[in-house]
């Protein structure tokens, strides 16, 4: 089990000024990104292996964090990918039998500078209140200007391109080589539950770097095309726009997650923009339009498609929206086989309301095939 750290000082800067000041736990030194929160009360291993969280710093909501250890299963990705970790309280023993480490050994291991001791509900209040910013935290300076100077070399999420640094660099099959069913994923930072629950469903992936031409792609002659998840500001993808209209053009069945959604919409001539604080956790209700049910979602992200642009275009359905503010959580193109949303329907470590989303997708690949 993990040993107890050593309860050195840390500090958390805003962009805004506020400071912070807590405890070290994890690696030693400085790191930056783009403050967020996390409301969900377990999968923490999931949510720090989720690309989607590329050159963000994380607040995780629950009181207790680390306290049934990590697991070499329990990952999205082949890395943390989360920039730094902020908590209220850490568990230096875990309860679960069959984990393989403590979360301050992984943390360490993986090169997270994370910071407890803080009042993580007062600074998830500061952030609904004023907005996403930057922030930076710190082992080793302790002085607010040197922590200033550092935090001024952190770049701005809004309009920073990141998939094309987290995709894969080649192409990778994932899968039964036998299914009957092909479909190519467009990757800008896909986590590894999305990938398993299309082949779960009987399909045969190629996985394909985030700037592969879509003529590249129909060399694996596909049968649908997916278009997944990752970090950034879609408005800063023009490359994968073009790839997107071209799928569309060709009438290929399509299904795009969060950042999938807001390229579907841009491809579309539906902009997107930076929400105020973004979406994350897994506790989002949101409402199917078609079916009137209503689903508990796992969700992030920290850009959305313009509502009142989707709903004055006549070649969109809004087929879902979220219960909490109404942003957009889904669409379809009119008179063609492409949909998505927002959310994340592979949702682990749950809740699973939403996994017919994948069904469908198969579904309008077979009505295509035939």
């Amino acid at each position: 089990m993990s040993a107890q750290s050593n309860n050195s000082p840390a500090w958390l800067l805003l962009e805004d000024g506020t400071l912070f000041k807590g405890k070290s736990f994890g690696a030693k030194g400085t790191t930056g990104g783009e403050i967020c929160f996390n409301t969900g009360m377990t999968g923490y291993q999931e949510v720090f292996t989720d690309p989607s969280y590329t050159g963000q710093v994380l607040i995780m909501n629950n009181a207790y964090v680390g306290n049934y250890g990590v697991k070499s299963a329990d990952v999205e990705s082949d890395s943390v990918k989360i920039k730094g970790l902020i908590c209220k309280n850490i568990s230096h023993r875990y309860s679960r039998m069959t984990a393989d480490d403590g979360l301050e050994h992984y943390l360490e291991t993986n090169n997270i500078v994370a910071i407890y001791d803080v009042d993580t509900r007062a600074l998830v209040q500061h952030i609904r209140n004023k907005g996403a910013m930057n922030c930076i935290i710190s082992t080793e300076l302790t002085d607010t200007a040197s922590l200033k100077a550092e935090l001024e070399k952190v770049p701005d999420m809004d309009g920073l391109e990141l998939s094309s640094e987290i995709s894969t660099k080649e192409a990778y099959n994932f899968g039964n080589p036998d299914a009957a069913i092909r479909i190519a994923v467009l990757d800008f930072g896909v986590k590894r539950n999305i990938l398993q629950c299309m082949a779960d469903r009987g399909a045969y992936l190629k996985v394909f770097p985030a700037k592969t031409s879509f003529a590249t792609v129909e060399e694996f002659k596909p049968h649908g095309v997916f278009v997944s998840n990752g970090p950034g500001d879609p408005a800063s993808m023009d490359y994968a726009v073009k790839t997107v209209k071209d799928v569309i053009a060709a009438k290929k069945p399509m299904f795009g997650i969060c950042l999938g959604h807001q390229l579907l919409a841009r491809a579309n001539d539906i902009p997107t923009f930076k929400m105020h604080h973004g979406h994350r956790g897994l506790n989002h209700p949101v409402k199917n339009l078609i079916t009137g049910k209503s689903e508990i979602t796992t969700q992030n992200h920290g850009f959305g498609v313009d509502p009142e642009a989707a709903k004055s275009a006549d070649h969109i359905e809004i087929t879902h929206v979220n219960l909490n503010d109404g942003s957009i959580e889904g669409i379809r193109i009119k008179g063609k086989p492409a949909f998505s949303v927002q959310y994340h329907p592979e949702s682990t470590p749950g809740p699973h309301d939403s996994r017919y989303l994948f069904d469908d997708f198969l579904e309008m690949i077979k009505k295509n095939m035939k």
